[in-house]
């Protein structure tokens, strides 16, 4: 039964996609569950531009978009459901910065207040 709610879940998920070159891992509370997609080529060894990890039973909207291009993700996250970008520059915000773990091109970004709305840019290394 659980395979197949993480099965559905995937499928949904993958028809919202805009293009591959993210990561997506999702996991019910519990149960380890990882789906990785690249492009093809490409080592999957490579540090994603954002990566947010969602920490409270729920994260409240955490919105992902190209700047003056296409919104990646608008969505509450669940907990120990993970993003990762790989993008040049993304604009991030979150609802509730303390909800989430930011890694900013392998580094990660300090927590932010409970309840606190954070918004700010980031861009891949050259």
């Amino acid at each position: 039964m659980t395979l197949l709610v993480i099965g559905g879940r995937e499928v949904l998920g993958r028809l919202g996609e805009p293009e591959p070159g993210r990561e997506r891992a999702s996991a019910p509370a519990g149960e380890p569950a990882s789906v990785t997609t690249t492009p093809a080529g490409e080592e999957t060894a490579q540090v994603p531009t954002v990566h947010i990890e969602c920490v409270a039973e729920t994260c409240p909207i955490v919105t992902v978009r190209v700047p003056g291009g296409d919104v990646l993700q608008h969505r509450d996250m669940s907990r120990g459901e993970e993003v990762s970008f790989y993008e040049p520059e993304l604009d991030v915000v979150l609802t509730d910065a303390s909800t989430v773990l930011v890694t900013e091109n392998g580094t990660p970004r300090e927590p932010g207040e409970e309840g606190a709305r954070e918004a700010f840019t980031v861009r891949a290394p050259d």
